[in-house]
């Protein structure tokens, strides 16, 4: 069972990035690093990300909308429903145009931030789920 979230956001906590688009990948990595975090790990699709959910503790995830076999929403759903993972903070990176960051919303998304974005767009987002860093 997790305690409560601390009160200060720690740049080492460990975040896991979730897309099966490796310059996604690679361009959450680089905003992440420039934000100061440093224990990022990642995952190609929501069943790799629901393993390696399950055999270790993560702060945040930040994941993908559009993803094959598993979307980002059904990796939600998962995460929502087990009761040791419920309570991660959960940031859904949708497009604009599909309607999908409503539909993260209503699935229990953290948030939700709408592609293209920036460091700046990221930390305040970061901010709001996580708290000031």
């Amino acid at each position: 069972m997790r305690k409560g979230m601390p009160m200060a956001v720690s740049k080492s906590m460990p975040i896991l990035i979730v897309d099966d688009y490796n310059t996604m990948i690679r361009i959450l990595r680089n905003l992440l690093r420039q934000l100061g975090f440093s224990n990022i790990d990642e995952a190609s699709d929501g069943r790799t990300a629901l393993a390696k959910m399950k055999s270790k503790d993560y702060a945040l995830v930040i994941s993908d909308w559009g993803m094959e076999p598993m979307t980002g929403v059904e990796l939600l759903e998962r995460v929502r429903a087990d009761e040791r993972m419920r309570q991660t903070p959960f940031l859904m990176v949708a497009n604009d145009n599909d309607g999908s960051a409503d539909a993260a919303d209503g699935a229990g998304a953290s948030s939700c931030i709408v592609k293209p974005f920036n460091a700046q767009a990221l930390k305040t987002k970061l901010v709001s789920v996580l708290g000031a860093f």
